[in-house]
C-alpha cells in the first residue's frame, strides 16, 4: 500500500484495512495474513488515543506523517502494532487487532516477531513489515462495527463504534 492510503482519517483506513494483508519478512520468507480486525484512534480529542495526552517521546511517531508504524509495549508484556494515519500533526492511528489465525493484537505481534524495532519505521517492504492489497474483495455487509476493547478509561469515547471486524458469515 502506498503512503497515500494511510494519509486519510483513521476511521476510513481502519475499515479499508479489513481484507488487506499484513506481510512480515522473517528469515527471508514472507509471512502474510488477511487483516480481520482493526480499531481506529482518531486524534487528540479522542480520550482513548495516546495522542490525547500530548506529544511525548512514546507518541512522537503518531504526530508525524502517515504511513509509519507506531509500536508500543503494554501491560509490561505485549507489543501493539498500529499504523499512523491522517495528516501530519494530527495524532491518529489504527491498531491491528487480528490477522489470519491470530485473533488478538498481542497474539499477532508475538506470532510475527513484531516489537519495538519496527516503531517509527515506514510501512514498507524495505522495513520487512508492510500491508498489501492482494485483490481480496470484502462485501461491506461483512464488516461489523463495534465499540473498541479495553478503553473503559476513555469515558464516552469507549462506546464509539471504532472497531471493525470481519464477520465470518456472508
Amino acid at each position: 500500500m502506498e503512503r497515500g492510503f494511510f494519509s486519510r482519517p483513521a476511521l476510513v483506513v481502519a475499515r479499508e484495512l479489513i481484507g488487506k494483508h499484513l506481510v512480515r519478512r522473517i528469515d527471508g520468507e514472507d509471512v502474510a495474513a488477511l487483516i480481520t480486525e482493526t480499531e481506529a484512534y482518531v486524534g487528540a480529542h479522542d480520550l482513548a488515543c495516546h495522542g490525547s495526552k500530548g506529544r511525548t517521546p512514546r507518541t512522537e511517531v503518531m504526530f508525524g506523517p502517515a504511513g509509519y508504524w507506531y509500536v508500543y509495549f503494554i501491560y509490561g508484556m505485549h507489543w501493539m502494532l498500529n499504523a499512523v494515519t491522517d495528516d501530519e500533526g494530527h495524532p491518529a492511528a489504527v491498531l491491528l487487532r487480528g490477522a489470519g489465525a491470530w485473533n488478538g493484537p498481542a497474539k499477532l505481534t508475538k506470532a510475527l516477531s513484531i516489537d519495538k524495532q519496527f516503531n517509527a519505521h515506514p510501512i514498507a517492504r524495505d522495513a520487512a513489515l508492510w500491508v498489501e492489497d492482494r485483490g481480496h474483495k470484502i462485501a461491506r455487509r461483512r464488516i461489523k462495527r463495534t465499540p473498541r476493547i479495553g478503553v473503559d478509561y476513555a469515558g464516552k469515547w469507549a462506546a464509539k463504534p471504532y472497531r471493525f471486524v470481519l464477520s465470518q458469515k456472508d
